[in-house]
């Protein structure tokens, strides 16, 4: 997608965090400028750790529960996208077409682990 047609636009720079049904555990980052792009490991959703593991600090988490929803908590996607007459609607419509089925999200993690997942390790 990073290299594809951007319907006559021209990417910029895209960002965010991303989360794989393979590794409900973990948030990936996501970093492009230009033909660059890297990604990697961000680090542990809060929601896949015990509560007493979290900041004790109220403004922390409150930060924590702004985008909170149940049941995956702070498990998400969220990547901006910087350019030059980009198409929002065909970014949305491809990026949707990543995210799991009706039927996949039904069909629970322990079917999401057994998925085929193209990322290297991390």
């Amino acid at each position: 997608m990073v290299h594809g047609d951007w319907g006559g636009g021209t990417l910029l720079r895209s960002k965010g965090f991303f989360w794989l049904a393979t590794r409900p555990r973990h948030a990936g980052n996501w970093s492009q400028a230009g033909g660059i792009a890297r990604y990697g490991l961000a680090g542990t959703f809060w929601k896949a750790l015990p509560e007493r593991d979290w900041p004790q600090d109220e403004e922390t988490r409150a930060h924590i529960m702004e985008k909170w929803q149940e049941p995956f908590g702070d498990m998400r996607q969220e990547i901006v996208f910087i350019g030059q007459n980009l198409n929002k609607e065909e970014i949305v419509r491809r990026l949707d077409d990543c995210l799991l089925s009706v039927e996949q999200m039904a069909e629970g993690i322990d079917r999401w682990l057994e998925m085929a997942d193209p990322f290297p390790e991390w």
